[in-house]
């Protein structure tokens, strides 16, 4: 996606081999000019594949899956990292490290709003190692609906989420792919760009 790769190249920072901050536009500040552009191309590319609702995680995930769910036309459930007094009965929960905030965080999920008849679109604003991606996915099985693909703003791919995912068999579509950060330096994994039907 264009518009995408180039506000990485303008704001985005690279802070090690492994970092790259986005807050200016996507986990800090929001962007949403571009959030309705990156709707748009996940709900273009998932359009035949009967999605029935998108699953993400608080935070960053919400605005992409926001203006994919308005543009699809369906609701949004995100997994919450944090204890609710509301958030009680019937949980569907995964346990999912984060490697920018060196911590184990369980994510948590109502059970009445994913059904076994949902086909679930995953959607996130990173993907490195496949934590966040894999508790979701855990979840939607717990739920017994479908995982219908993981969309993903930016993919890592020179970390392994993205292969081990799509070796358990998920279709992982990524709007942005980074080959690497090294010394400081951001490259992109070269991706045609896909006609818009």
């Amino acid at each position: 996606m264009r518009l995408l790769r180039e506000k990485i190249e303008e704001e985005g920072i690279v802070l090690s081999d492994g970092v790259l901050k986005v807050d200016s536009f996507l986990n800090h500040q929001i962007d949403p000019v571009l959030m309705k552009e990156i709707g748009i191309e996940f709900a273009r590319r998932f359009k035949n594949d009967g999605v029935t609702k998108i699953v993400t995680i608080e935070s960053s995930g919400i605005s992409p899956a926001v203006m994919a769910g308005l543009e699809m036309g369906i609701k949004v459930v995100f997994a919450r990292k944090r204890k609710s007094l509301t958030l009680t009965n019937n949980l569907l929960v995964s346990s999912v490290y984060s490697f920018t905030k060196q911590e184990e965080n369980t994510i948590a999920v109502s059970g009445q709003f994913i059904s076994p008849e949902d086909r679930i679109l995953i959607i996130d604003d990173f993907l490195a190692n496949g934590e966040a991606a894999k508790g979701l996915v855990d979840i939607v099985n717990q739920s017994g609906a479908t995982v219908a693909g993981v969309g993903i703003v930016i993919e890592k791919s020179f970390q392994k989420g993205a292969k081990e995912l799509t070796d358990l068999g998920y279709r992982v579509e990524s709007l942005a792919k980074i080959a690497s950060l090294k010394e400081g330096q951001l490259s992109f994994v070269e991706q045609l760009e896909e006609v818009t039907s």
